[in-house]
C-alpha cells in the first residue's frame, strides 16, 4: 500500500505530489513526552578497549585507570575502567534517536551525575530514561523544558550511570510552523 504524497519535514502531512510518503526518523515532541514513562533505548552498546583508549586519549584524559592495564591490575577494581565521561556521553547518546532527534532545541544542563558501579571493557550498556518533569516555556512560545532521568545499566542490570538532564524541546505545531517559515524565506529546502 502506498501513499500519494511526500511528508513535509516535521509535520507528518502529505504534500500530495504523487511521490511515496517519506517518514523521517525523529525523537518525540514536547507534547508527546509523558512524565513517569520508562523509555527503554535499544539496542545496547557493548563497549570495547578501543572505545576507551580512543575516547580517553582524544579528550586528553591521561588517567592510568583507563590506559595502563598493569597499573590498574593493582588497584581496587583489578582492571581498567571505562572512562566515566564516555559512559555518560553514551547514556545520553542512546536516548537521542527515541527522544530528542530533531525535536530538541538545546541541552540546558546535566545534574546529579553519578557512577555507582564501574563499566568494564566488554560490558554492554543499556539506557532507560524517565521524563520527571515538563513545562511549557514562559518566554519561548511553542517550546518547553523537559527534565529527564537517565539510568545506564550493564548486561547484569547493575546501575553504572545516573544523570538528570534538562532540554529545551519543540512542540510539534511550533516546529512545523518554524520549518514552514524558514522554507518560505528560502533558508531550507523542503
Amino acid at each position: 500500500m502506498s501513499d500519494t504524497g511526500t511528508t513535509s519535514p516535521g509535520t507528518g502531512t502529505s504534500t500530495g505530489t504523487g511521490s511515496p510518503r517519506v517518514i523521517e526518523q525523529r525523537g518525540l515532541y514536547f507534547d508527546e513526552l509523558e512524565e513517569g514513562v520508562v523509555y527503554a533505548h535499544r539496542p545496547g552498546r557493548t563497549v570495547t578497549e578501543t572505545d576507551n583508549v580512543l575516547f580517553t586519549t582524544m579528550t586528553m584524559n591521561t588517567q592510568a585507570l583507563h590506559l595502563d592495564a598493569a597499573w590498574s591490575a593493582g588497584q581496587p577494581f583489578g582492571q581498567r575502567l571505562m572512562n566515566s565521561m564516555f559512559t555518560l556521553a553514551t547514556v545520553v547518546g542512546q536516548s537521542v534517536p527515541q527522544l530528542t532527534q530533531g525535536t530538541i532545541i538545546a541541552q540546558l544542563g546535566l545534574t546529579d551525575v553519578s557512577f555507582p558501579r564501574p563499566l568494564y571493557h566488554g560490558d554492554t550498556l543499556y539506557t532507560e530514561t524517565v521524563v520527571t518533569a515538563k513545562r511549557l516555556s514562559a518566554s519561548r512560545p511553542g517550546q518547553g523544558i523537559v527534565t529527564m532521568q537517565h539510568t545506564g545499566r550493564n548486561q547484569h542490570g547493575d546501575v553504572v550511570a545516573l544523570a538528570a538532564r534538562s532540554c529545551l524541546m519543540w512542540t510539534r505545531e511550533a516546529h512545523a510552523a518554524a520549518e514552514l517559515e524558514a522554507a518560505q524565506k528560502g533558508t531550507i529546502e523542503t
